[in-house]
Formats: C-alpha cells, structure tokens, sequence
C-alpha cells in the first residue's frame, strides 16, 4: 500500500470501535440466569448460537409437549452467530460452484431444500414478530478481473441447465448502474437466493421464541463434559448437570463435547468493518438502491452490504488460521487486517474517501475441509451434532437443525438420505502439518489471485482431495 493509501486507511480506522457493530445495539436483550443445580429434560441443546436456537424452536413446533432445555456459555448470540455480515443464503453447500463440485448428482436437490429452508426463515422471522431488518434482495458475486468473468458465465450456464431460475448475469455497465464502483467489471445476481438482515437481533428474536414455547435457557453456562447411560445422556455445567433422552450439539466453532469429532474442523478468524452513515451526497455516488449483498470472486474474497441505516459493511479476505487451533478473545482484533481492509474499501469506492469507520472487529468461524457443514450421531444414537458450516451458516443452521432432530428421532427422511448428510469430510492432520499445509494453501491462493486465476501443483493437488480451500 502506498503511504498516502496507508495515512488514509489509517485515519479512517482512528474512531473504530472495537466492538462487532451487530452487538453494539440497545436492543441487546439481558443476559438470562446460570444453570444451579439439576435439570433433567426430553432434549438438550448445547449451544446458544443460531444452530442451537433453531433446534430447540423446532423441536417444540415439531412436539410443543417436548421439554427442552438450552445451554450457552456465554450469552445468546456472542459468537459468529451475532458476528456475521448478515448474508442469510438459500445455498446448503457454501455456495453453487462447491456444491457443483461436490454433489453434482444432488445438487438439484440440495438447491430446491435450501431454497425452502430460506423460505421458511422467512416465515419464521414473520410469524414470531422478529424484528432483524430482512430484505430478500438477492446478492451479486462480482468479478473484478476478467478471468472471473468466464468463472461466472460458467455458473450462469451451469444453474440453468439444472433449471434453476433466479440468476441475472450482468455486463460491466449493468453492474456498475446497480452499485458504482470502477473495479467491477461484471456479476452475477441471484434475484432470490439471499436475504440481507441484522444477525445478532435474529438470534436475539429466536431465542425470544424459544423462551416463549416454553424452552428453558440457562446462559453463562458451559457444558464441560457429556455421558451417556441408562438409556439418558448427561452434560456437566459448573454449577450443575442436565440428564436428557436426547441431546443436539450446535457448538460449532468450539471444542465439540464428542471429542472424535474436533479433528473435523479449525478456526479461522475473519474481520470485518462498517463505516458511519452515509449521506445523502454519498449514497447517490454509490447508488445500491436495490441494497443487494455483495461478494468478489477472489480466492481471497471481500463481502459487502448496506445496513438499515445507511452504513457499508465490508469484510473478508484475510482468513487467519491460529496456531493449534485455539480459540482466544485475543484473535478477535488485528490491527493490520482492519488497516489492509480499509484500504481496499477505498479501492473500491474512491468517491468514499474521507469516510470513516465506526467498528471494527473479528472473530472464529468453523472451518471443515469440504466447507459446508457434516452431520452424525453419537453415543448410541442419544446424541446428534451439526458442524462446520465454514461462514454460511445463518441461512444453512436452521437446516442443520432439522437434520439433528431427524437423526435424533430415528426417522429416514429426504434430508437423512443425501450423501451430504451421510458423509464426512477429510479430517485436518494434527500439528504442525495442518499450520504448514494451511498456510501453504493462503500463499497459493494469493498467488492465484494475483496470476489469472492460475492453480499452482499443491492447489491443483487439493482440488483432487477435495480439499478445495478458498478463503
């Protein structure tokens, strides 16, 4: 970065808060009390965030007569769940392309599922009053080299001979007439396939609903280590125990309490700013009247929206794997990510500058090798979890959801059935090998990035694994 970009990025980040801009709300909900003593319940959910929020709603709107108790460790929403930028997608598989690549012969299938589960987040928001600023605006992936180009037409043809309907490829001038910036060169809308909305009030709305369905929900509570005998299974807390017929673990990111499960995913933490309010001179420059989320199609990427009042969120690129895969309040702020942030944000809106921004914060999202979530059961079947959604989980969690109450009943149903489900990802290697192969996979996909798009040996080797990382 030229010194005149750095002073500049740098003195837009000097009033940043360092605070995700979603939890610095006065709508924030107060913490509920800690577990003390025993509880004893038909289901336990382990987790607060929305993979375990919407498995306890669902779980009373499937059997309202199931007792249902919910732990968080800390508060309801704390974590990527209130972190997020907010993109809610219909996508099951972190987007078409992965899931082309994966699934092919299911891909229609998996396309159509998505699709209603978006449909019925959208109901859900509508029916239990949740207030989170929803908009069904659809998102552009925009191409900001030409390589890209052909990489999008490819999609384009690809969903519509699977029939998929939605998909508007857009030329240069199309995409610059949606929103104003000299670095696009092409896109690709899905009118339908994303929802923009505020992600810490939705998980504050569902665990609104859960509390009024008659969940109980004990937050700063932790479950430290889980049992099973006689037919029940046990969760420790510190101060207390739940026994439990059935127990959903929607712990995500943190160390899953069924520990042959951990090898599965890592962290990786990504960051994120918003600017202050736009003006009104500002806004016109930019245009973005249609408020769509937006995406490059980097192997680094950056995604962006516009907020309900008028404020951009950029994030992205910089995807920062921790040594060991610890996950500390430490890695939640990084100076030069935000700084290399800002500065590409002005590369994108030059008519921006002078704008500055008002938060500035990261944090930890669960990776898996084949970045969309995996399933299972265990102890017996008691036990059910949900994993690995890799930053595409505030549409995909609520199917998460309905796969752990599908396999904790026992039940074969059209989710139960897909290879996506009944399959796993390649585990990580233990340390060091998985620090050094993650970090050789960063520096090839920035090199790929900067060549054309061009896979280098180890890329081109990963992609024959199926381990094909982007960021």
């Amino acid at each position: 970065m030229a010194p005149a970009a750095m002073r500049l990025a740098a003195q837009s980040l000097s009033d940043a808060q360092p605070v995700p801009f979603w939890l610095d709300d006065p709508a924030k909900p107060g913490a509920l009390p800690a577990l003390a003593g025993d509880e004893h319940c038909d289901l336990l959910v382990v987790g607060g965030g929305y993979s375990g929020l919407w498995t306890a709603l669902l779980a009373k709107e499937r059997a309202p007569e199931r007792d249902v108790v919910l732990i968080e460790a800390h508060e309801a929403g704390w974590a990527a769940s209130g972190r997020n930028g907010g993109f809610c997608a219909a996508s099951l598989t972190h987007g078409f392309a992965n899931g082309l690549a994966r699934w092919p012969d299911e891909l229609a299938v998996l396309e159509e599922l998505g699709a209603r589960n978006l449909d019925a987040i959208e109901a859900a928001v509508a029916a239990y009053s949740i207030d989170c600023d929803f908009e069904r605006t659809g998102e552009i992936d925009v191409a900001t080299e030409p390589y890209q180009l052909d990489e999008l037409r490819e999609t384009y043809e690809e969903a519509t001979r699977l029939g998929l309907t939605g998909y508007e490829l857009l030329d240069r001038d199309r995409v610059r007439a949606e929103v104003g910036s000299p670095t696009f060169l092409g896109g690709l809308w899905d009118r339908r396939g994303v929802a923009m909305l505020h992600p810490a009030r939705l998980a504050w709305g569902l665990k609104r609903a859960c509390a009024e369905l008659g969940v109980r929900i004990y937050e700063n509570t932790p479950g430290l280590k889980l049992s099973s005998s006689a037919g029940r299974v046990g969760v420790r807390t510190p101060y207390g125990r739940v026994f439990a017929r059935r127990a959903a673990l929607g712990t995500n990111v943190f160390p899953s309490l069924v520990r042959r499960v951990r090898s599965y995913t890592v962290p990786v933490y990504d960051y994120a700013l918003t600017t202050e309010p736009l003006t009104e001179e500002q806004l016109a420059s930019v245009g973005w009247k249609n408020r769509q989320g937006l995406s490059d199609t980097a192997n680094q990427f950056h995604y962006f929206r516009i907020t309900a009042d008028h404020r951009i969120l950029w994030g992205g690129y910089d995807a920062v794997y921790p040594y060991g895969g610890r996950v500390t309040a430490e890695m939640d702020h990084r100076p030069e990510t935000y700084l290399k942030l800002a500065g590409q944000f002005f590369d994108c809106f030059p008519q921006l500058e002078g704008i500055r921004f008002s938060h500035a914060w990261g944090g930890a999202i669960d990776t898996c090798s084949r970045f969309s979530a995996f399933f299972g059961t265990a102890h017996g079947g008691k036990v059910a979890y949900a994993a690995g959604f890799t930053g595409l989980g505030v549409g995909a969690t609520r199917f998460g959801a309905d796969v752990m109450l599908d396999l904790l009943s026992g039940e074969r149903t059209e989710r139960t059935e897909l290879e996506m489900v009944r399959t796993k990802p390649l585990p990580f290697p233990p340390e060091p090998i998985a620090w050094a192969g993650i970090g050789l996979t960063k520096w090839s996909l920035a090199r790929a990035d900067a060549h054309g798009g061009r896979r280098n040996l180890w890329l081109k080797a990963m992609d024959r694994l199926g381990l094909g990382f982007d960021s």
